[in-house]
């Protein structure tokens, strides 16, 4: 027997509906239910056989089986990072607003100018990934390549303050060399700083 679900608006219950039915009325992740084998109001988001419909509506949620490994957030992070590099250094440097000494020696001290390109980089990396990540791209043109997303715990795109917030983290990470380390003592596979900002990297396919 097929289930028959029931809608909850406020003290209101409508249906019973089909699985079809109900998934033709534009329900959300808050939308409350109730289903005719179990008594009990849930969010829509709670029960597995929705996953697929809001998958479709760009909503992923974070599952043991979709998220993403520590070699897939290498590949993407090395793929944004030398593409930006390579395209910031360019700008920068072809229009003058930086001129890197031509007697430098590796080992020696650090030019001022290499150091205000690291610092350039840096921020615009920071902007570059946060704009991404509040987006619908849900992630860097390299997690988009790698079909990766990064998300909240609903499965939803990040709001400006933790996209913000969690970049923050990424690009101190860069600096101390360790960005993905604590992947591997995460119980959902998670940077130290998305701990913090409470996001989770998730492959989309």
């Amino acid at each position: 027997m097929n289930e028959e679900y029931y809608l909850i608006e406020g003290e209101q219950k409508s249906g019973p509906y089909t699985f079809k039915e109900i998934t033709q009325m534009d329900i959300d992740i808050h939308t409350e239910v109730i289903t005719a084998s179990n008594d009990k109001q849930q969010y829509a988001s709670e029960l597995p056989e929705f996953n697929e419909y809001f998958e479709r509506k760009g909503i992923y949620f974070p599952t043991e089986d979709n998220l993403a490994s520590f070699g897939k957030r290498v590949g993407a992070f090395l793929i944004d990072y030398i593409g930006w590099y390579l395209l910031v250094s360019n700008v920068v440097l072809n229009s003058g607003m930086l001129v890197l000494p031509a007697n430098y020696t590796l080992g020696g001290p650090v030019p001022p100018a290499m150091l205000k390109l690291s610092l350039i980089m840096l921020a615009s990396f920071l902007v570059y990934n946060t704009i991404c990540e509040v987006t619908g791209l849900k992630g860097s043109l390299g997690k988009k390549i790698l079909r990766m997303a990064v998300v909240d715990i609903d499965g939803q795109r990040l709001s400006i303050p933790r996209a913000l917030l969690r970049n923050l983290g990424v690009v101190l990470s860069i600096t101390i060399w360790v960005p993905f380390l604590s992947v591997f003592f995460s119980e959902h596979r998670q940077a130290w700083y998305d701990s913090w900002a409470r996001t989770y990297v998730i492959v989309t396919s």
